[in-house]
């Protein structure tokens, strides 16, 4: 058994969330632990998924030893911008599934981690080893994975308390009006569709920045500054905008004028702190040959 300690720092936290956005754990891997009476509050065994945590409250979580990985390393091509004891950083390709699910068990990234990296965190399970933060399948740039639990656990706290930096590129439908701004509304499970995500009066905090970097006739190139991570978030918010990323076919439109397997997002640059070290990271991903192509498309055009 291992054991994670963490502070509370605001009163009135439900446990089951306060232990998941600071331990990286899954809220339904948090939720499990303390129905199965394996956290404490101020050392006190708590069974209820919706207690309440006080400030300055100390939370112990026993995170059972893991099973042995059941998932199959596969020789598949990594860009590893990045890697030390701690951590590596990589550079996702379009179309690869970060992690096993839906019964999907190959070719994910967690499969090519397997074979490319010798030791990965396993606070997340054993279809999640490593895996901090996630992209959509059909998004591309990077992410950083860890390979310890101490590394996993700071880095994910970083990300929970907006010190860690994620900015996006991505190219719009239509022509956005200002040059920059924000969206500051809440995501949650769509009333419709249950399999997508929508702007929601009780969904959660969720904020994301955006610049504008070049206007093209019916088309923006955007920057976005991720604040919080909700699913699906920068594709949410900009069809909130009614400037849905270009190739989405989940919230934007249904036919594209671009040959695209997916949306043109690609998670450009990536700046924390080193769990260890405690030196200031940063890294930037060149943007895939297919989305500059586009943009090289729009140019001449525009020319």
């Amino acid at each position: 058994m291992r054991k994670i300690e963490l502070t509370c720092e605001e009163d009135a936290r439900r446990l089951d969330v306060f232990v998941s956005e600071n331990s990286g754990l899954t809220r339904s891997h948090a939720q499990k632990l303390i129905t199965q009476g394996n956290v404490t509050v101020d050392g006190v065994v708590v069974s209820k998924v919706a207690s309440s945590v006080k400030a300055e409250s100390v939370v112990s979580v026993l995170l059972p030893d893991e099973i042995p990985l059941n998932v199959t390393p596969q020789n598949i091509p990594l860009d590893i911008v990045y890697e030390d004891a701690d951590l590596a950083v990589i550079n996702k390709p379009q179309g690869m599934t970060v992690h096993p699910a839906n019964n999907v068990y190959e070719g994910t990234l967690v499969n090519a981690l397997l074979y490319h990296i010798k030791d990965l965190s396993g606070i997340n399970g054993v279809l999640r080893p490593g895996i901090v933060h996630r992209l959509d399948k059909d998004t591309s740039g990077l992410l950083v994975i860890a390979k310890n639990d101490r590394a996993h656990v700071e880095l994910q706290r970083q990300i929970q308390q907006k010190e860690c930096r994620r900015i996006y590129v991505a190219l719009l439908e239509g022509v956005l009006k200002t040059d920059s701004g924000f969206v500051d509304k809440p995501i949650g499970r769509s009333r419709t569709d249950r399999k997508k995500m929508d702007v929601v009066p009780d969904g959660r905090n969720a904020l994301t920045y955006y610049t504008v970097l070049e206007r093209f006739d019916g088309y923006t190139f955007a920057q976005f500054e991720l604040k919080t991570g909700r699913t699906h978030q920068i594709r949410v918010h900009a069809k909130y905008l009614g400037h849905p990323v270009v190739g989405d076919k989940t919230y934007g439109y249904a036919k594209c004028r671009f040959n695209l397997d997916g949306q043109l997002l690609h998670a450009a640059q990536l700046s924390f702190t080193h769990p260890t070290t405690g030196q200031q990271m940063s890294f930037s991903a060149p943007i895939p040959n297919y989305f500059e192509k586009v943009l090289t498309s729009l140019r001449n055009k525009k020319s």
